[in-house]
């Protein structure tokens, strides 16, 4: 019977081969195992600086062997340093509205919409049942993460982000490859979508929702305008106050809380915060505003 260590360190080097850079994960978590900023010892590969996972990530065979036969580590794959943009489809969550549909149906939605087939490539399947498509990155740009701005449940990695590897295990369940296939190159049709815009500070933030009233829409692109613009130090609170004056708008349907989610995110994202931050802002914020704003009279 093989170790778990052992299993782990050969998933990490057949990542390797594919020429993937992997970093040790906490185990069975999907946290780095690598230290912080402010814990670091200032020795060995941070000799000359703190490096943060994505800069110690790597290919070499050695390291990798040296990092997994220490201990049982899930296997993290850096996406940026990997030229890998990976699309994120969970499951529906248990705070999601009736009839919210999961990353798979957004996707084959967006698919259908575009006229193109859903794409067949490198996919896993994660230990929450949801999927990870894996495509090779584009040349000559450097593409970001993205939280909803594909559909709803769909989210993206790409540089700065990372994914857990086939062969990791949650204490709910394993990640699993469902197709070995080489990855893709990203379809020209979804990295326009994913092509990172440069919006003013007008009113062009958001796109407009088909059947939302016009003051809705308008209040959607004025306050993910705010958002996407705010600075540091401010960029919280802007959000967060952006999430309580929308929220006002789902009770009486004038807004669907998905595209307000979605739309927040992404815009706390092209701000600079990051993914975490933006989700649990934008959560407690929609439940406040919701709680205290109850839907238009019948």
């Amino acid at each position: 019977m093989r170790l778990p260590h052992n299993r782990l360190l050969t998933a990490a080097q057949d990542a390797a081969e594919r020429g993937w850079h992997v970093f040790p994960l906490r185990p069975r978590d999907k946290r780095p195992a690598l230290h912080g900023e402010t814990a670091c010892p200032a020795t060995g590969d941070c000799a000359a600086g703190h490096r943060k996972w994505e800069q110690r990530a790597t290919t070499d065979p050695d390291r990798i062997r040296a990092a997994w036969s220490a201990g049982a580590f899930n296997v993290g794959i850096a996406t940026g340093p990997s030229g890998l943009v990976v699309v994120d489809l969970d499951p529906v969550k248990a705070k999601d509205p009736k009839g919210t549909p999961d990353g798979v149906t957004s996707l084959q939605a967006l698919c259908e919409r575009a006229g193109r087939p859903v794409p067949t490539t490198y996919r896993t399947r994660t230990a929450s049942s949801g999927h990870h498509l894996y495509f090779t990155a584009p040349g000559g740009v450097r593409l970001g993460n993205s939280a909803g701005r594909l559909g709803t449940h769909i989210d993206t990695r790409a540089h700065g982000g990372y994914v857990v590897a086939a062969g990791s295990t949650l204490p709910h369940g394993a990640y699993e490859v469902v197709d070995p296939a080489d990855p893709l190159p990203l379809p020209e049709w979804l990295y326009a979508l994913l092509t990172p815009r440069h919006p003013s500070r007008g009113l062009t933030a958001a796109p407009v929702p088909v059947r939302a009233p016009r003051y809705a829409a308008a209040a959607l692109r004025a306050e993910t305008a705010a958002v996407a613009g705010a600075g540091e130090g401010v960029r919280n609170w802007t959000l967060v106050r952006a999430a309580r004056a929308l929220g006002r708008f789902i009770p009486s349907g004038d807004l669907a809380r998905s595209e307000v989610e979605a739309a927040l995110n992404s815009a706390g994202l092209r701000a600079g915060l990051r993914e975490s931050e933006c989700r649990a802002a934008v959560t407690s914020a929609l439940n406040w505003s919701i709680a205290n704003n109850p839907g238009r009279p019948a």
